[in-house]
Order: C-alpha cells, then sequence, then structure tokens
C-alpha cells in the first residue's frame, strides 16, 4: 500500500509542481507545499479503514492547491519586508510553444512555458484569483472542478475567473512573440547596452519600457532597489549599469519560463537571469526583469 502511495504521488509530482509553482512564483515555498501534500497523502493511505481513492489526482491537486492558499500570507508578509522589487523566481525549461492542455503531461510543459512577464501580472491578482486562473487558462479544469478543489461554489468560481482574466489581459494581452525573433531582440539588446551604443538601445526600447531589477538586497541589479519607466530613463539606466557591473560578465543564452533569455555569468557561478517582454507586434521590448537575487538562481544554472 505505502509503495503503490509513493509511486502515485511520485507520478503526479510534476503536475503539483507546476501548478503551485504558478501559483506562489517560488521553488522553495513550492517545495514546502508539495512536502506538506506528500504528508497529508501519506497520512491519508495509512489511516485504518481508509477508502479507497478513486481519483488520485483530483484528490492530489485540491490538497496541493489549497496549501498553497494558506502560504499566501506568509509570502505576503515576507514581501513586505523585501528589500527592492520582487520579481519571481526563474526555472530554466526547454524551449518549446505553448500547446494545447491534452493530459497531465502536456500540462506540465504548458505550465513551465508560463512567462516571467506573465507570472509578474499574476502577482497583482487575490491568491484566490490567482488559484482559479491558474487551474482554469492553465490548466484547463472546469468551474466545475475548480469549484470541488476550492470547496466554493461553481458561481462564485466562474466570478473569480472572469474578475481574474480581465485584470490579467487588460495588463498583458494575449500574444507569444516567435521563440526565434525573441531570442534576436534579446541579442540585439544585450550588444547595444554592453557596447554603450545608446541609440541602438533605444531603436529596441518601446517608448512605454518598464524595467525591474531584483537583488533582494544581496547583487545590484540594473537600476538598483527601484523599478524605472520610459525610454529615455530605462537607457541610461541601463548603459550605466552595464559600465560598472555588465562587462566583465559571460553570457549565456537558455530558455527561462518557456522563453529565450540570458543568464549572466561570472565564471561558474550566475549572477544575473535577463528576460525581456516584447510589444505584441514583436519588434521592441516593453519589459525588462533581471532577477540577480543569489537565492532565485539555484534553478536556472
Amino acid at each position: 500500500m505505502a509503495k503503490t502511495a509513493t509511486e502515485t504521488f511520485t507520478g503526479h509530482r510534476d503536475l503539483l509542481f507546476s501548478i503551485v509553482y504558478n501559483m506562489l512564483g517560488s521553488v522553495t515555498d513550492t517545495e514546502d507545499v508539495l512536502q506538506e501534500t506528500w504528508l497529508s497523502w501519506m497520512a491519508r493511505n495509512r489511516a485504518p479503514g481508509a477508502e479507497a481513492i478513486h481519483s488520485p489526482s483530483s484528490y492530489l491537486v485540491r490538497i496541493a492547491v489549497n496549501r498553497a492558499l494558506d502560504h499566501q500570507a506568509t509570502l505576503s508578509r515576507r514581501r513586505e519586508t523585501y528589500v527592492g522589487p520582487w520579481l519571481p523566481e526563474p526555472i530554466g525549461t526547454p524551449r518549446v510553444n505553448t500547446p494545447v492542455v491534452e493530459d497531465a503531461a502536456d500540462a506540465v510543459v504548458r505550465a513551465e512555458s508560463v512567462s516571467m512577464a506573465l507570472l509578474v501580472v499574476l502577482e497583482t491578482l487575490s491568491p484566490l484569483e490567482r488559484g482559479v486562473f491558474v487551474l482554469h487558462e492553465v490548466f484547463g479544469y472546469t468551474h466545475i472542478e475548480i469549484a470541488d478543489i476550492l470547496g466554493r461554489t461553481p458561481a462564485a468560481v466562474r466570478q473569480l475567473a472572469h474578475r481574474a482574466r480581465q485584470h490579467v489581459h487588460a495588463r498583458r494581452p494575449r500574444y507569444e512573440p516567435d521563440p526565434d525573433i525573441r531570442q534576436q531582440v534579446t541579442e540585439r539588446f544585450l550588444a547595444a547596452t554592453r557596447d554603450g551604443d545608446v541609440d541602438a538601445l533605444l531603436q529596441v526600447l518601446a517608448p512605454e519600457v518598464s524595467l525591474w531589477g531584483d537583488g533582494g538586497g544581496k547583487a545590484h541589479p540594473a537600476g538598483g532597489l527601484r523599478s524605472f519607466h520610459g525610454r529615455d530613463k530605462v537607457a541610461r539606466v541601463l548603459i550605466s549599469s552595464a559600465r560598472r557591473f555588465g562587462q566583465e560578465l559571460d553570457i549565456v543564452y537558455r530558455s527561462v519560463n518557456g522563453d529565450p533569455s540570458a543568464l549572466m555569468f561570472d565564471g561558474a557561478t550566475a549572477q544575473a537571469v535577463l528576460v525581456l517582454d516584447l510589444t505584441p507586434d514583436s519588434h521592441q521590448v516593453c519589459g525588462i526583469y533581471i532577477v540577480a537575487n543569489p537565492d532565485k538562481l539555484s534553478h536556472v544554472e
């Protein structure tokens, strides 16, 4: 019985990880939730006279999602004292286009492809709205299934889904730049920044571009402990930061959260992850996310 329960949990672990990660944006907290889910799952299977669980997948997702919601209060308190802008923890992923969800395996691939830009938008939702959005929009769970997971009525879930979808699409319309174009723009952006070519950098930046640098008080990303908005201001900050910190770093191109991105190394040690968000026409950069907090870089090396 214990072996079967272990194998069942192991078989669903990737799916659970993807759901919880997209709800929390933190690998460490996701692992904590999965540990709690494992303990609850094993206790249920070892309980004397316990009835068979007819849908282990639904049962495990229900436990994990509700444990993730319980963790939100702790995360919110932690971020209140976080030094500088907070960005989700990046994860290295295979370079894939987002597929239609057909089964658990496809769901994992799709969830891992949720972009850094979308994760940032999801941070602005309430915990319940984010949970509903992730389950419905990313994994394709029905409103009735989500209602069962959350212990809410289908009508309440539909309302949450509607609000979340409106909020997300208002801040980030649905589009997915071609990976090859994103790679090319990323290379042009870095070349202009490292060469100090202001004119070339201004050409690649959209007028409304925003820059966020997450160092957590332990590193010095571009912009230091602030976010910046507007092409001229962002360009000045990037050029200045490249002169001070970026000239000696090696750049490696990898897929992060499903997007072609750049990792900056000092020898064998990752110093930062750069992820760019492009305008719907894919020609210019509208969002720049730089994660330099060393505590957040272990899953992209």
